[in-house]
């Protein structure tokens, strides 16, 4: 459903607004010296076919081939250049040809962020590969299902990630396992380098099996990597598991490599000099398509750090010399959150890159930490377009040239609304709705390993016969100029009192009293009320006080009435996932039964704000009572 002029207006305070000419000419003088790279970048965006011979592994080794004394890899103080890692990577591209691996098998990946990881990525893809990120918090019956869909010829299971290999039965993996040891210490993890974990005795080394290769080996490019098609799958990326199980997303070599055009050469623009720091994980979409991809476009350098850290950010910086630095989620609030120290500005980041900086925090962390552009995107690991905020503009995910379109829903199912005439409507420049994207040719959707969750999420005659979508799930607000602001996951959006409540919403409005550290919202049903009413699990500042009374006046202050959280829920801690989403289906099931968690729990009243919840008080909701 559209929005009303007030919920536009109201969303124009907080930052997402409608743009003007004037806006995109404001970004301009940050576009002029780098014209010929964005135009470049555009180029191939348009123009790119899956059927070019373009592949990860064939940039690569350009790149090593015209500059191979380049640095392309820091992490903790060691430096790998990209001649170097080249010929690394051809060492594990043998050993890979050597146990079968073939154009189109799938080479399964768990390891945490160290060169290694990238060197094993790179060599998969280099034979013709596909890689199959595993996520190495996962264990039991998660991994196990993860692992599976995957099938791979050969998984590469890092030392480190012994108690994950041995959460699942070895009869239950699928492909040989080769356990891959570290050169250096991994201090977050406790981890010394070349140890050999009892757990994974059993299994051949990469280290034992590169050391048998001969004095010449690795210095000629697998062939694979030139005949390699775009269409091919590079590497399979999970999704985050904030619900069931895990789904392996497909991302193409000719969806990476527009991810490098667009993101890299258009949006963010390195120079050869630069150094991004990564403290995302290589699992991640995030680190690997657009850290790598931006990385590649320029030639320049990637500073991998083990996790990220909030204490430690500016300093890892600082060690790296990083100049550019790529973020996810909550990682900016995170950093704010941090006492502002000397540090602060001691740095040499000037562009920041990814997608989740709110726009009510988005002038604090610029001026605080002194980065001079925020390239801020939308992008899904399955989605087959993105935003990128090329133009240098405030609180906007940016300007998409490929074909999209945001229409109008059902707010009780989810799904796009067809009218009379069974199409599809446009919710036009200042409106809220879903975003889709077209799927042709020219713009494929490469889907999941699951056929049937894959045409779940296609739509089709939604303008013409014929014509088909694919749909994000996620509601935007059409800025004009083919600009988008990000609202908010249909899923998390709920209805009461006959209106949508954007969680993202409230979550700002929430998270922008002092004394909290951390907001989630979501939607709980209440027995005899139609909808869901709003609830917020909110973690304080270390030392802060929860003021029922002042945070109720704030929030009536900041939201429409049907908005305001009616239930208040005080966490000490708020899980997360490792890319740092919220976790909100416990939070969801457990509502307000406070027999089930022993946080304190308060309910909004009428005359007094906040107060604890007592026994009747959800029909006191449904009543009017609040």
């Amino acid at each position: 459903m559209t929005d009303t002029t007030e919920d536009t207006t109201r969303r124009t305070s907080q930052g997402a607004r409608t743009l003007s000419p004037f806006d995109l000419a404001g970004g301009l003088p940050s576009l002029v010296s780098d014209l010929p790279t964005v135009l470049r970048g555009l180029r191939i965006v348009r123009t790119s076919r899956g059927t070019d011979k373009i592949s990860i592994g064939r940039r690569f080794q350009e790149l090593a081939a015209g500059q191979p004394d380049a640095p392309f890899l820091r992490f903790l103080g060691s430096e790998i250049t990209y001649g170097e890692a080249n010929r690394r990577a051809n060492l594990v591209a043998e050993v890979l040809k050597a146990r079968g691996v073939e154009r189109g098998d799938t080479v399964g990946i768990c390891m945490v962020n160290r060169p290694e990881v990238m060197l094993a990525i790179l060599g998969a893809v280099k034979v013709g590969a596909s890689v199959g990120l595993l996520n190495h918090h996962q264990r039991g019956e998660v991994l196990e299902h993860s692992q599976k869909i995957i099938e791979s010829k050969v998984v590469l299971i890092g030392a480190e990630c012994a108690e994950a290999a041995g959460s699942i039965p070895r009869e239950k993996w699928i492909g040989e396992l080769i356990a891959v040891g570290s050169e250096v210490d991994l201090p977050f993890r406790d981890f010394t380098a070349g140890r050999r974990p009892d757990e994974l005795s059993d299994l051949t080394w990469l280290e034992d099996e590169l050391e048998k290769l001969g004095a010449d080996a690795g210095a000629t490019n697998p062939p694979e990597a030139d005949e390699t098609l775009g269409n091919e799958t590079a590497y399979y990326v999970f999704t985050s598991g904030t619900t069931g199980l895990p789904k392996a997303s497909t991302m193409s070599h000719y969806r990476w490599n527009r991810a490098l055009a667009g993101f890299g050469l258009s949006g963010v623009r390195l120079k050869k000099d630069d150094v991004l720091l990564c403290p995302l994980p290589m699992y991640h979409n995030n680190a690997l398509t657009v850290g790598l991809g931006c990385v590649l476009a320029a030639g320049a350098c990637l500073a991998v750090e083990e996790h990220f850290s909030a204490s430690k950010f500016w300093d890892q910086a600082r060690a790296a010399g990083a100049t550019a630095a790529i973020y996810i989620g909550e990682i900016c609030r995170y950093l704010l959150n941090q006492e502002p120290g000397p540090g602060d500005r001691d740095h040499s980041i000037r562009v920041m890159t990814g997608n989740g900086l709110r726009p009510e925090i988005w002038e604090e962390f610029q001026q605080r930490f002194g980065v001079d552009r925020i390239c801020e995107f939308y992008a899904a690991s399955e989605c087959n377009i993105a935003f990128v905020n090329a133009f240098n503009i405030p609180k906007t995910t940016g300007y998409c040239p490929m074909d999209f379109a945001i229409v109008d829903y059902d707010p009780d199912t989810g799904e796009p609304r067809r009218g009379a005439d069974g199409r599809l409507t446009k919710v036009g420049k200042g409106g809220t709705g879903l975003l889709i994207s077209g799927i042709s040719d020219t713009q494929p959707f490469d889907g999941y390993t699951d056929k049937e969750a894959t045409e779940k999420k296609v739509i089709r005659d939604a303008f013409t016969d014929g014509d088909a979508w694919f749909v994000s799930g996620d509601l935007m607000l059409d800025q004009g100029l083919k600009h988008a602001s990000f609202v908010d996951r249909l899923g998390d959006t709920f209805r009461w009192k006959g209106e949508n409540v954007a969680t993202t919403e409230v979550e700002a409005a929430v998270s922008a009293r002092h004394e909290v550290d951390q907001a989630v919202v979501y939607g709980v049903p209440v027995p005899g009320a139609d909808g869901k009413a709003g609830m917020a699990a909110v973690r304080l500042h270390d030392k802060s006080d929860f003021d029922g009374a002042a945070l109720a006046e704030h929030l009536r202050r900041s939201l429409p009435s049907y908005a305001v959280p009616l239930f208040i829920r005080l966490s000490k801690e708020l899980e997360v996932t490792s890319t740092y989403k919220s976790r909100k289906t416990e939070l969801r099931e457990q509502a307000f039964d406070t027999s089930r968690f022993d946080d304190p729990l308060y309910v909004l009243s009428s005359d007094n704000g906040y107060v604890p919840f007592y026994d009747g008080a959800e029909n006191d909701v449904v009543a009017g009572k609040a």
